[in-house]
């Protein structure tokens, strides 16, 4: 190995051992509420601010996927959440034209059920894409 070789492969290992280091530290703050299997799910933009998505069901009827998933507020005041779920390929490449930002208000103490259905049978995956208000 050339002394050039073995620093660009020193300098390969430095980076990954830095994105490493990086990860959790540039983690999703989700709300604790939120069990980790669902939280895989969520691409939440910013903080949750008291919003957790307790459960998510995933079923596959006809070839098409299709989702429920039940946000939470564990806080007494009332939050306003935009939403949009993005459907993935087997490859993770999104499917569709993608949908438009939804609001809703999630009263305080309360709960909400959002649904979606895929657009194509292609769909083997998704992400909730949500921003909730600081108030």
């Amino acid at each position: 190995m050339t002394q050039k070789t073995f620093h660009t492969s020193l300098a390969a290992a430095a980076l990954v051992a830095l994105l490493a280091a990086a990860g959790p530290a540039a983690a999703q703050t989700h709300d604790p509420a939120t069990p980790p299997t669902v939280a895989s799910k969520i691409a939440l933009r910013g903080e949750a601010n008291g919003i957790a998505v307790r459960e998510m069901r995933i079923v596959r009827r006809n070839d098409i996927l299709s989702v429920q998933a039940d946000m939470a507020n564990m806080g007494r005041t009332d939050r306003t959440v935009f939403y949009r779920f993005r459907w993935l390929d087997s490859v993770g490449n999104q499917v569709g034209d993608g949908e438009v930002w939804k609001q809703m208000t999630v009263l305080g103490l309360g709960q909400q059920t959002v649904k979606s259905v895929a657009p194509t049978g292609a769909a083997v995956d998704l992400r909730l894409e949500m921003n909730v208000e600081p108030r």
